[in-house]
């Protein structure tokens, strides 16, 4: 099979497409033939080893996982003797990054647990771009955020991959929603559903008199400080992206914000969930929530994907099509 392999940490250049051996499963693996895959901050970080504490996890001097990739869609091929919940034929979508990555390869074989049925109203291209960045953003906001109906939201960072999925979650749990973004990307947040769309090339959200119960910080380089300023009294900030100051910040500066007044402030990683996939693929199917797709490459064109993905101005997600036909 055709699979994109590095063995050092470093820059897109030191991806290369290759021949591996098909996988067979084991009796608790599920064979997905990959038809579809898409890019992540996480694939960032494991194809260039930073944050070095992420090697820790990954390698401490070369990468254990070779083969990078953590979102898949694709079909069931074959199952082993204990798989319960798959059969082969059926359609799925996952998250690999809790089982070894691996989704940038023509076949996979992973744990049932982290698949789910893909969205019948999803192509496999579409489905490749919702697990990671899905299920953050449900996670950030429910989990984290506590979001209650009715509250006001602010997702800085709207019109990426995690933001475009938080706006259209918050909105569905009923909330009121601003989106923060540049300047292009302001109608893809309106047509998303958002109710306030801020530019920040224009416009200082701190600045604004407007207070919120939530902010979720998807991107971007603002300090704490700003957040903080933006809260209301008892409101809560979760950081799920961004800068390494930012992120230094929350963990340094954030427990202690917390403990010193009613506002929470507090940062996230995303875990892979079978159960957070599944109530995404309800909301998908409800026609509450869909995927956002900027721009889609080849297998052999995945270095390009990255670097492109590196840029940051991507509108949605960034999708590698495995097989052609889908």
């Amino acid at each position: 099979m055709k699979a994109i392999v590095y063995q050092k940490y470093g820059s897109p250049e030191n991806l290369r497409l290759t021949d591996l051996v098909k996988p067979l499963p084991k009796n608790h693996e599920v064979l997905v033939k990959v038809h579809a895959a898409s890019v992540n901050y996480g694939n960032l970080v494991l194809l260039k080893g930073r944050p070095y504490l992420a090697r820790f996890a990954y390698g401490l001097f070369k990468p254990k996982h070779t083969v990078p990739g953590g979102d898949i869609a694709g079909q069931v091929e074959a199952v082993g003797k204990d798989v319960t919940q798959f059969q082969p034929g059926d359609n799925v979508y996952g998250d690999l990054s809790g089982c070894g990555w691996g989704g940038f390869a023509e076949y996979v074989s992973v744990p049932e647990k982290a698949l789910a049925i893909k969205p019948a109203n999803l192509s496999f291209k579409e489905a490749a771009a919702v697990p990671m960045a899905g299920v953050t953003a449900l996670q950030a906001l429910r989990n984290k955020g506590n979001i209650q109906t009715g509250q006001k939201v602010l997702i800085y960072g709207a019109s990426g991959g995690v933001g475009t999925f938080a706006v259209q979650i918050a909105k569905s749990l009923g909330a009121e929603v601003t989106g923060i973004c540049s300047t292009r990307n302001l109608e893809i947040l309106r047509t998303l559903g958002a109710d306030h769309a801020i530019d920040y090339k224009k416009e200082d959200f701190a600045k604004r008199t407007e207070k919120y119960d939530l902010i979720l910080a998807v991107n971007g380089y603002q300090p704490i400080s700003a957040y903080k300023r933006a809260l209301k009294s008892n409101g809560t900030y979760v950081l799920s992206g961004g800068s390494g100051a930012q992120y230094i910040q929350a963990m340094v500066m954030g427990p202690w914000i917390s403990l010193t007044g009613f506002k929470k402030m507090s940062s996230m990683l995303q875990r892979q969930n079978q159960e957070d996939l599944i109530y995404m693929s309800e909301l998908i199917e409800a026609g509450k929530v869909k995927p956002v797709i900027d721009r889609s490459f080849k297998l052999s064109e995945v270095d390009k994907a990255f670097r492109y993905f590196e840029e940051g101005h991507a509108q949605g997600k960034v999708v590698i099509t495995i097989t052609e036909d889908y």
